[in-house]
């Protein structure tokens, strides 16, 4: 029974580091997502000359989950028209904000952008677009220096805590 219980204290705290290394790799993926999301925007926007709401539903459909889901719910508050823009994507962007690895930085990051989405015209709304673009590239390069930093670490860390424990408690 002893050997049951310190089996399962090692799998639990392996469980937990290896959760942790998932985070700290799943962050940069999802940054990088997140800036094919808002140039894709782009390119709706200036080239095809989109609607945003239709262009949320484009997007929707492209993107993988979270990132879908965002521009989705953005693209219903749109069609209701009860909220403006900018809550509009406030609201989206808080809805599925726990579901996703990113942090703080990147949600204000993505709140301020909305704050400018539709306000300007389409040489504006470029430009705000590359700032957001521009503010993520660095989240990025955080996320990922980050990563390669705690990774490792993390997986290890867990394993190492099981076994201390183990040995404390036997």
């Amino acid at each position: 029974m002893k050997w049951f219980g310190a089996l399962l204290i090692l799998l639990a705290t392996t469980w937990s580091g290896f959760e942790v290394a998932r985070q700290l790799s799943e962050r940069p993926r999802q940054l990088r997502q997140l800036k094919v999301a808002l140039q894709a925007l782009e390119a709706e926007i200036m080239y095809g000359h989109t609607p945003l709401t239709e262009a949320s539903l484009h997007l929707a459909r492209q993107l993988a989950f979270p990132f879908s889901h965002l521009f989705e719910r953005f693209a219903e508050k749109l069609n209701i028209g009860e909220t403006n823009v900018c809550e509009a994507w406030e609201e989206s962007l808080r809805a599925i904000w726990r579901t996703t690895a990113l942090k703080q930085a990147e949600f204000e990051v993505m709140k301020q952008f909305g704050e400018t989405l539709g306000q300007y015209d389409r040489i504006a709304q470029q430009k705000q677009i590359a700032l957001a673009l521009i503010h993520l590239d660095r989240e990025e390069q955080d996320a990922l220096d980050k990563k390669m930093r705690y990774e490792k670490m993390a997986k290890s860390l867990g394993f190492l805590v099981g076994l201390l424990l183990i040995i404390l408690l036997i």
